[in-house]
């Protein structure tokens, strides 16, 4: 498949910055943030920039020139890359929801940054000219960079909760200064410990109302084909480029730990035993097909919204199915090559040691899930698949 030519400068921006991040990776692991001088070189490089509308400085780039550039970011480093997939998501929705002359006066920052989580789980409270806004949510990715958080909601007015249309409780999603935050050392785990995806939380915080999206009504004002496709599968398929890129990255420290290790009792490296061979083999087959049939279905959704269709429910359930298939191939990718890689790859700090624990974070994002592909086959069967992304 023909990569989009546009991403072959977002590749040469990305190189001159591994240095930096390759540099900081260690820092940010042991202290659970991304560095800002890495944060703000991707910012300024323009890489969050890549699914904003046009119309408010951004990029607007190719779906795959997203995805290409957070995996190679994420081989790199598994954290970093997942950082900046927020950072796409987040920014590309947001501007193309917000009302045009706020979108733009955020754009003006070159160095944005947005972290954001869509969890339901603050309480906007109408009032005059907007919202009272309180609540805690988890998993805020790279926080400490932020300029601003974008949390959703419930709605309440006069002590009740608002319904819309369809009678279900109305959600918002509000932008939140970083000075409004107040950030909780919560990020206490194994894997993408450098993201800093703690808790933050806001109390008693207005919000005026062109400050706010509603992604549950599927309001964009940009009409572009990027925002024709459906809001989940724009959340789906960038986490399958965190996950490949550090599958990638597990690959190639393999195959250099291979060629240089000595097995205990053996004369020959590790390149030349047959476990070690059809580890790397099975690895590379299982993830470059599944990577492919993301970029397939990917390409699929993308020539259909660029003719002026709709995507159709079976184009949504097999690039679901592809996404959470590609995040599960990524986990058994590298845990192929650990398996046989002996000791070496127990031992903290070492490639294949991060990029263990890094990739099964991944595929617990509920975006990718594994959950989702017996979903896909209910609906590929014609049976209710019992799923909100479907």
């Amino acid at each position: 498949m023909q990569m989009p030519t546009e991403f072959a400068a977002h590749a040469q921006s990305i190189q001159s910055l591994a240095a930096l991040i390759e540099a900081t990776a260690d820092t940010a692991e042991r202290e659970a943030r991304l560095s800002d001088d890495v944060a703000r070189a991707l910012a300024r490089a323009g890489l969050h920039r890549l699914a904003a509308p046009k119309s408010v400085g951004g990029l607007e780039s190719h779906p795959l020139t997203q995805m290409l550039a957070i995996e190679q970011v994420a081989r790199i480093d598994g954290a970093t890359g997942w950082n900046l997939m927020i950072g796409i998501e987040t920014q590309g929705i947001l501007a193309a929801m917000l009302p045009l002359a706020r979108a733009r006066d955020l754009l003006s920052n070159p160095e944005l940054i947005i972290s954001g989580a869509l969890n339901p789980l603050g309480r906007a409270d109408v009032v005059d000219g907007g919202y009272c806004v309180g609540g805690q949510w988890p998993f805020a990715s790279g926080c400490q960079n932020c300029d601003y958080f974008w949390g959703q909601a419930f709605v309440w007015s006069g002590g009740e909760r608002v319904r819309n249309a369809r009678g279900q409780s109305q959600l918002i999603e509000v932008v939140l200064p970083r000075s409004a935050l107040r950030i909780l050392p919560t990020w206490h785990v194994a894997g993408l410990r450098g993201s800093g995806s703690h808790d933050v939380s806001v109390e008693d915080v207005f919000v005026p109302a062109a400050m706010t999206t509603r992604v549950q009504d599927g309001v964009e004002r940009e009409e572009g084909p990027l925002y024709r496709l459906p809001v989940h599968s724009r959340l789906a398929y960038n986490k399958v480029g965190v996950a490949t890129g550090i599958a990638r990255h597990a690959l190639d420290a393999f195959v250099s730990l291979a060629h240089n290790k000595r097995p205990r009792g053996s004369a020959r490296p590790l390149a030349e035993r047959a476990d070690a061979q059809r580890a790397i083999a099975d690895a590379e087959r299982g993830l470059r097909s599944a990577r492919a049939f993301v970029f397939e279905m990917v390409e699929d959704l993308w020539t259909t919204v660029l003719a002026g269709h709709s995507v159709t429910r079976e184009q949504r359930v097999l690039l679901q199915l592809a996404c959470s298939h590609a995040a599960g191939a990524a986990v058994d990718a590298v845990g192929q090559v650990h398996a046989v890689a002996g000791t070496s790859a127990n031992r903290i700090g070492e490639p294949l040691e991060r990029c263990f624990r890094d990739v099964q974070v991944v595929r617990q994002q509920i975006m990718v899930s594994g959950q989702w592909i017996q979903a896909a086959g209910r609906a590929l069967l014609g049976v209710d698949p019992e799923a909100f992304m479907m």
